[in-house]
């Protein structure tokens, strides 16, 4: 999908506190409509895949500053820091490759030899293309650039090589005010995956 100005200005702002916090980003996405929107940013520690709660804590705080200072958006948004979870969203190359062996639904735009979804085990990336083998045992090969949205489906294996969630801090947590949707918030408006 092509970025926005407004994606791009939201990267530069946002990408460089998470680097120097020693994260990597999985995803920066702006959703709801004026008045009421959700920036989500959406990083992990590359050692252990997660965030915990100190560390969502931390990288909110440490956003809050250069956010105010640029305003890149002309409406009032709450800012939801997460981590990506068991069933993350794969946005990047690496999320690909570093879940060879998985099952996963992905969304396409544009379609792919007449396709719009598919759902299957991830079986590597070569070159520009994903390669996945489908439920009969197709191996399905496609752009990654086609590749609108994917995310892992919970499964057994899954949870098998995913480690658990650091607790640390959850009962240090106070909610004041309405309250918000998850840390883990990986259900977005427009994520059906299911196959057609």
């Amino acid at each position: 999908m092509a970025q926005t100005d407004l994606d791009a200005r939201l990267n530069s702002i946002i990408a460089p506190v998470v680097v120097a916090m020693g994260l990597e980003l999985v995803r920066i996405q702006l959703s709801g409509q004026p008045g009421n929107l959700t920036l989500q940013v959406m990083a992990e520690d590359p050692a252990t895949g997660q965030l915990t709660i100190d560390q969502c804590a931390r990288l909110s705080r440490a956003l809050d500053q250069p956010l105010d200072e640029a305003d890149p958006i002309n409406s009032e948004y709450h800012l939801e820091v997460s981590s990506p979870g068991i069933d993350r969203p794969l946005t990047r190359r690496v999320d690909f490759e570093r879940w060879t062996g998985h099952e996963a639904r992905l969304k396409l735009d544009p379609q792919v030899d007449g396709r719009a979804r598919a759902h299957g085990d991830i079986a590597g990336v070569d070159g520009d293309d994903l390669l996945l083998t489908n439920k009969v045992g197709e191996l399905l090969r496609l752009p990654l650039a086609a590749v609108h949205q994917a995310k892992l489906v919970l499964t057994d294996r899954l949870i098998a090589a995913t480690r658990p969630l650091d607790p640390t801090g959850a009962d240090e947590i106070i909610e004041s005010g309405p309250i918000e949707a998850a840390d883990n918030d990986n259900e977005t408006p427009d994520t059906d995956l299911s196959e057609d």
